[in-house]
């Protein structure tokens, strides 16, 4: 396709006037500072994205903390690779989705259990990133008190990024939050197409 000169000259102009938006917030953003950072919503992606950053941080040759609750019934490749990498600890304290457990007392002391292991995490300023992977959903069915976790998410070391995932993020989280993402559920093979979980793209 070839594009007549008015054509031409309207996208220079209004490239030109993205680029100096952009340039302009380039200038105005000089503060570094570990991020609390909220991956949400009823859509798929939230684990697979705060583990995106974690290899970012471990490509950096960075320390990666996780701390994954809920889960731990079924194996993930994320998790046999992750835990694999010397500058990565990697702890699953879940016993799997609540249908399944269906305990609420241990259910409660499961979360207990893996958010002192959290707590540790944070408190040892060894770690450039920590990612709680389904946090949101412990605090969700109260198995944490909500206080407790905020106070601990806000006493971490200056320069360390906390990851926190789960559907379901509570308000006073999302406040809190430096950056909160929102995955939408638009069409899912799982629950629409009844096409099952598969290799590489939910394990």
């Amino acid at each position: 396709m070839t594009l007549s000169e008015n054509e031409a000259a309207a996208h220079k102009a209004k490239a030109e006037k993205h680029k100096q938006v952009f340039d302009q917030k380039k200038a105005r953003a000089t503060r570094e500072k570990g991020l609390l950072i909220v991956n949400t919503g009823t859509g798929k992606g939230k684990t697979t994205a705060a583990f995106g950053m974690g290899l970012r941080v471990l490509g950096h040759g960075m320390n990666l903390g996780v701390v994954q609750f809920i889960k731990g019934a079924l194996a993930t490749a994320e998790r046999d690779l992750l835990a694999n990498h010397a500058n990565c600890h990697f702890h699953t304290v879940g016993q799997g989705y609540t249908w399944n457990t269906q305990d609420l007392q241990q259910d409660i002391e499961t979360a207990e259990a893996g958010f002192a292991i959290a707590e540790n995490m944070i408190a040892s300023g060894k770690y450039r990133m920590v990612i709680l992977d389904e946090l949101n959903i412990v605090l969700k069915y109260k198995y944490l008190d909500l206080t407790r976790v905020l106070n601990t998410l806000a006493s971490r070391p200056e320069e360390m990024h906390i990851v926190i995932t789960g559907r379901h993020a509570p308000a006073e989280l999302i406040e809190a939050a430096d950056l909160v993402s929102e995955m939408k559920a638009i069409k899912h093979p799982y629950a629409e197409q009844g096409i099952k979980a598969q290799a590489g793209v939910e394990y």
